[in-house]
């Protein structure tokens, strides 16, 4: 299988990390089902960081509540490790402070369990070429905690200095929409341009300013009132 609309060579590689087996498996399964090759599942979080390094899925599917080692500290440090990974956070929990806290350790979305499987597949998908997916409701929320992160004193890149680099206005314009909050497809349909074309633009954003994941490259924009133009 190939996924064309967004050229990826094959399918969507994903890693599903629960510690119940039973529903574990069933989403596992409904993936599968759906088109994408689960490389690897795991029960615990120390399982998780092995079979992740191990599998080098695109997606990991996870859930924060796990034994051994919680789900963000597993995020962290996959996301650490590999800051191409994308995490889907999968949880039960829709407290404000457990979507936050998944948020800072990098994962890309957050969905609660009670979505259905049509929801889950689409939000894999989104996932997998970098939109933000969240539950409706929390996309606020997130857009508040971008806030008040770059509230924060944090080194950051000086465009400005001697030598820095130096965006394009098409990706400076980019990165202004992203740090609105509007998704890779909303900045795309904005801009008349592709969703592929807007992947690569943040992708070149992140080189060019040596940084991480969406939560940098927002609070890097809010930081100097990219949002507020």
């Amino acid at each position: 299988m190939t996924d064309s609309s967004e050229g990826r060579p094959g399918p969507i590689r994903v890693m599903v990390v629960d510690d119940h087996p039973m529903w574990r498996d069933a989403v596992a399964r409904d993936l599968g089902e759906s088109g994408f090759e689960v490389v690897a599942t795991a029960g615990d979080g120390e399982q998780a960081v092995r079979r992740a390094k191990a599998a080098a899925p695109d997606v990991l599917v996870l859930d924060l509540n796990l034994p051994a080692k919680p789900g963000v500290q597993v995020c962290k440090e996959l996301v650490g490790a590999n800051p191409a990974l994308r995490v889907l956070v999968l949880s039960a929990s829709g407290e404000h402070a457990d979507v936050l806290e998944a948020v800072k350790s990098g994962a890309t979305g957050y969905l609660l369990k009670s979505a259905s499987t049509d929801e889950l597949v689409d939000a894999v998908r989104r996932t997998a070429v970098g939109d933000p997916v969240f539950t409706p409701g929390l996309a606020g929320l997130v857009l508040g905690e971008y806030r008040r992160l770059a509230a924060e004193p944090a080194p950051a890149p000086d465009t400005g200095a001697p030598g820095a680099p130096q965006l394009t206005d098409r990706e400076t314009e980019v990165l202004r929409l992203v740090a609105k909050g509007l998704s890779y497809k909303q900045i795309a349909e904005r801009l008349v341009i592709s969703h592929r074309t807007v992947q690569n633009h943040v992708q070149n954003t992140l080189g060019k300013l040596q940084l991480h994941n969406r939560v940098e490259l927002v609070r890097y924009a809010i930081e100097r009132g990219l949002d507020d133009e």
